[in-house]
């Protein structure tokens, strides 16, 4: 069994706490919202066989700082992942992301291409057509009353369990995972609720014309067809196919929007899997004469 370890780190001045397991080619992977690294623990046991695994807690979210002088912009996170990536001495790795971690990360990887080994899109979005269900999240955000249950741990509790299709997944132990971070800390909140507005539409366009430099690198599509908080998913994950010919396409039927907790062997084992099959081909590659 790969033992998962936390550590921490200095960022652009914030302290930023991760969780790694394994060890050989790195591979990064990057949460959304209202999650934190928790969210890939299942994975990095699997992925953390044949690579060295590390999931962030972003800031704003899971035992990273959590400021509110500042605005959680694309350029915010990107300087962030730069100083993650620079501490954790990570020059070229494969790429996970998931929710809000999807733009965050694609916006970083088509302004360092030459760094993305491998790309792996679960559940997010990534273009500048955002559906109505993203507008009225973001709304939500702002609206007195809403935005403070939105970003209590009641209302973290209640995002989890309408982004799973099997409500009994998330058991008391498992939201803990995700609501401790909320508990007594109005701070907390707050960053909460900026860190899902600062991701100005106009950045996704960035995203979406950069796409096409991952096409000549393994990359991975794999997502929950019943995602109620990103009902237009598959169509964002056909576009992107479209963009990507080489992408492989998994869709997980009667699975939700966190399908790393409503699928978590299945999720980890597709993962494991992708990357262990791009090492090996990498490796042949190598060695071919």
């Amino acid at each position: 069994m790969v033992e998962i370890s936390r550590g921490r780190v200095e960022c652009n001045g914030l302290q930023i706490s991760y969780l790694e397991a394994g060890e050989g080619p790195p591979v990064v992977f990057i949460h959304g919202w209202p999650t934190n690294a928790e969210l890939w623990r299942t994975v990095l046991t699997q992925v953390g066989k044949t690579h060295r695994a590390i999931a962030i807690d972003l800031p704003g979210f899971g035992r990273s700082d959590k400021p509110t002088d500042t605005r959680y912009s694309f350029r915010f996170f990107s300087k962030v992942l730069d100083g993650f990536a620079d501490a954790l001495g990570l020059q070229r790795f494969g790429l996970v992301v998931h929710d809000l971690g999807g733009p965050i990360g694609l916006y970083w990887a088509v302004h360092n291409p030459g760094r993305i080994r491998e790309l792996a899109l679960l559940n997010t979005l990534c273009f500048p057509e955002l559906s109505w269900a993203v507008k009225a999240f973001v709304l939500s955000t702002y609206v007195p009353g809403v935005r403070g249950l939105l970003s209590s741990p009641r209302g973290v509790r209640w995002s989890m369990l309408f982004g799973v299709n099997d409500k009994t997944r998330i058991t008391d132990e498992v939201a803990a995972l995700y609501t401790a971070p909320y508990e007594n800390d109005a701070g907390a909140r707050k960053a909460l609720l900026m860190a899902g507005q600062g991701l100005r539409p106009k950045r996704f366009r960035e995203i979406s014309e950069g796409l096409h430099q991952f096409g000549a690198i393994p990359v991975r599509l794999l997502y929950g067809e019943d995602d109620r908080i990103l009902p237009k998913v598959a169509d964002t994950m056909r576009r992107v196919a479209e963009l990507l010919p080489n992408a492989q396409t998994t869709a997980l039927a009667g699975c939700g929007h966190f399908l790393q907790e409503d699928r978590p062997t299945e999720v980890a084992e597709q993962l494991a899997s992708f990357f262990a099959t791009a090492a090996d081909d990498a490796a042949a590659e190598i060695t071919r004469p």
